[in-house]
């Protein structure tokens, strides 16, 4: 979470663009992430040289030696944000509205990657050197206070923030995951180095960025140092669609500067005929709109074979049972009702997870988790793609905390489920004597299948009522009385001493 001088200095960077001209929140969101990622490639450059010379392996920096732009031939360094921010606040304009800016736009060579599509239409709109100046000034500022914290999320963190002034929610019912849910929800699926990872409504690219760090860091000799999945991780495993253009932009970049040179970033419509994907993916992750309605016409005949509804938090679930191959899986945040409603679409849809593919896990989450954008409370489902049944019996857990505090100002506090989450679900196997007193405890799919597939943990879980004895009615007014009798003397002591008496 954002929180004390780096919040202020975020508010600060903002207060720059407002009172120089630029008031549209996407128009500064935009150019936020535009020098965030020059900033960052930057960095991104001499980590990758650190890398290479660690492990004698060659490195061609994208700044080195002369680089065309346009008609003329500039030197590399001259692109560095380490090099350019020193410049006189003039200078620094010119160097980045002729050189930077372009340099980035066709930095990516193939013409028909995510970046490149996104990058095209991208248009410097920093009105003034003096602006640009003082943005440069604030971002190093925010830079080293980042890096004083030394978290692996904080720079996430700072773009959540970043995105949270745009709105609370868009009107499909869109909202910002927060990253240490999305975190555990790529731990416990534990990406493999042959994955195709999709996110069917990616938005700022949160899931698959994840996914791509967990690989770097867990999996890093298998993934980078085997040729053939190096190129897999590169161009072919991470695929991410939306309906936001910005967000799409942000999210090439996002998974560019986190070192996936040629993520599949799609404008989509992924409910749509438009989304032809069957049987494609071998791990989905996402949190999709809730609330969304949409009109019938639009929706892909299929999925409402599967279940004819307008909601669209039902029709996703259907679209990614469509879109797993067979023993593909999907982690995925529903709203609570998705658990418990009644009506023909919800209960066919769960009846699809339960006898026709295998549900694993339902982990409750508390209300407070998506505060302060959102006050809904919500669920993990975790399911395996068969298509014909397998659900033996269904995990369920009761989240109680998640290591921050569940008002809007979500501070950080000791008490969090998360770590006890990934264990048990990574050990289930110790799971099977746990009561239904427990805060995890299985659920047989007979006893589901009775409930209706229902599938609200409220439903399963037993309280342990522990009976509380309270004295007797002549106790207590027995008592009462010594207490009167007390005060009364204290009175009159205090009457004496004021000479009251």
């Amino acid at each position: 979470m954002v929180t004390g001088e780096l919040k202020s200095k975020i508010d600060n960077l903002w207060e720059i663009f407002w009172t120089g001209g630029l008031t549209n929140p996407l128009d500064v969101i935009e150019q936020m992430t535009y020098l965030m990622f020059i900033r960052d490639l930057d960095d991104a450059d001499n980590v990758r040289a650190k890398e290479a010379a660690m492990l004698g392996l060659p490195h061609k920096s994208i700044f080195a030696g002369e680089i065309q732009i346009g008609d003329r031939k500039i030197d590399g360094s001259q692109l560095k944000w380490s090099t350019f921010h020193d410049f006189p606040a003039a200078k620094m304009y010119s160097t980045m509205q002729e050189w930077v800016f372009p340099f980035i736009k066709n930095l990516h060579g193939d013409k028909e990657s995510a970046y490149s599509k996104y990058m095209g239409d991208a248009i410097f709109k920093v009105p003034t050197p003096l602006m640009l100046d003082k943005i440069v000034t604030t971002m190093d500022a925010i830079y080293e206070q980042m890096e004083q914290i030394k978290s692996a999320d904080t720079r996430g963190d700072v773009y959540e923030y970043l995105l949270s002034k745009l709105a609370t929610a868009g009107v499909n019912g869109q909202f910002r995951t927060p990253r240490h849910i999305i975190r555990m929800m790529v731990e416990m699926m534990n990406p493999k180095a042959n994955e195709i990872i999709c996110d069917p409504a990616c938005g700022t690219s949160g899931f698959l960025v994840a996914a791509s760090e967990y690989l770097r860091d867990r999996k890093k000799q298998e993934v980078l140092f085997d040729r053939q999945n190096k190129e897999h991780y590169m161009n072919h495993m991470f695929h991410g669609y939306d309906m936001d253009r910005t967000m799409l932009r942000i999210g090439a970049m996002n998974m560019m500067t986190h070192g996936v040179e040629n993520p599949y970033i799609e404008y989509r419509d992924s409910l749509s005929d438009q989304n032809t994907d069957k049987e494609k993916y071998s791990l989905i992750l996402a949190n999709p709109p809730f609330k969304g309605s949409l009109d019938y016409d639009i929706v892909s005949a299929d999925l409402l074979k599967v279940c004819k509804t307008k909601k669209t938090e039902l029709l996703f679930l259907a679209l990614f049972i469509r879109m797993l191959k067979i023993g593909g899986r999907c982690a995925c945040i529903v709203p609570d009702g998705v658990l418990f409603g009644s009506s023909t679409a919800h209960k066919a849809i769960r009846k699809a997870l339960v006898e026709e593919n295998r549900l694993e896990a339902v982990i409750s989450m508390p209300s407070g988790v998506f505060k302060p954008y959102a006050g809904v409370s919500t669920a993990i489902l975790i399911f395996t793609k068969t298509g014909h049944g397998g659900t033996d019996k269904v995990w369920f857990y009761d989240m109680k905390a998640d290591g921050f505090s569940l008002d809007d100002k979500r501070t950080e506090t000791k008490e969090n489920d998360i770590p006890d989450i990934i264990e048990r679900f990574r050990n289930l196997d110790k799971e099977t004597d746990r009561k239904r007193t427990d805060q995890s405890f299985f659920v047989p799919k007979e006893e589901i299948a009775e409930n209706g597939y229902d599938l609200s943990i409220n439903k399963y879980k037993e309280i342990e009522y522990v009976p509380v004895e309270y004295p007797s009615t002549q106790e207590i007014m027995t008592e009462l009385h010594e207490i009167e009798m007390k005060i009364g003397e204290e009175m009159q002591a205090l009457e004496e001493l004021l000479g009251l008496n």
